[in-house]
């Protein structure tokens, strides 16, 4: 099966200063990929620098999606190309209404406007899958929502979107068990054999309700360990220090 992400010894820096360090990583379709590690290790450095934050500047090494070369190409062009990520931090547009919101990455990423009848069916549809509410397209876009209504919705336009990769960062940071069931069936119901998934979490809990297929463990910018779902059980036991220790890392 041909890769769908390919990084290759991937150097990226931050106003300067070195945050990863030679980072390999392959993600074939209909995997999904968990990312965890201690704060500061890079994990959102590399979730920004997949989907070409200007801010984080690639010194070495490169970024394929499908087989082509992304490393230099800006964040709506890699969009457009079926690459998303969901915020860690999603951000409030007061003003904008969630339909309005929706609407206009569709059009966007089409390159054409959707009749009315059409988007509001799709949209419908969508909600459904994810067991939403229809008022919650009438309100303003993060305003005033909870931690797991904004999770939500970044779930809904990976369900809208349909994108060949996602790139989850830290989708459970900040909710309640209850939150954390109903953000994790979501993505449950998108996983499949035509997308490809990164999962970055700093805890094994997320991964009690999506079962990832590998789990990679990112530690002071390399990644330091690789295996199956029962190394984040085994993290959640040992902590990061073991790991630390085993790849030779001061922590």
């Amino acid at each position: 099966m041909s890769s769908l992400i390919e990084v290759k010894n991937l150097h990226v820096e931050v106003e300067g200063k070195e945050i990863l360090k030679g980072v390999d990583l392959t993600i074939e379709p209909g995997k999904i990929h968990a990312l965890m590690g201690p704060n500061g290790s890079g994990k959102s450095t590399l979730s920004n620098t997949l989907m070409g934050h200007p801010k984080y500047v690639v010194t070495k090494g490169s970024i394929h999606f499908n087989g082509t070369d992304i490393t230099a190409l800006s964040t709506d062009a890699r969009a457009k190309m079926g690459m998303f990520l969901a915020f860690q931090y999603p951000t409030a547009i007061p003003g904008v209404s969630v339909t309005n919101f929706l609407r206009t990455i569709l059009k966007s990423l089409r390159g054409k406007e959707i009749p009315v009848k059409d988007f509001r069916k799709e949209l419908k549809e969508k909600m459904d899958l994810l067991e939403m509410k229809d008022s919650f397209a009438g309100r303003y876009v993060n305003e005033g929502f909870s931690g797991g209504e904004k999770k939500r919705l970044e779930i809904l336009q990976m369900a809208l979107i349909q994108p060949k990769f996602a790139v989850l960062d830290e989708t459970d940071s900040g909710l309640d068990i209850d939150a954390l069931k109903i953000v994790s069936e979501g993505i449950n119901r998108l996983r499949g054999p035509e997308i490809g998934m990164l999962v970055i979490t700093h805890y094994q809990r997320l991964l009690n309700y999506v079962q990832p297929d590998i789990v990679h463990v990112l530690v002071q910018g390399r990644i330091a360990e690789t295996g199956g779902k029962e190394l984040a059980l085994e993290l959640e036991a040992k902590g990061y220090e073991w790991i630390e220790t085993k790849a030779g890392v001061q922590a």
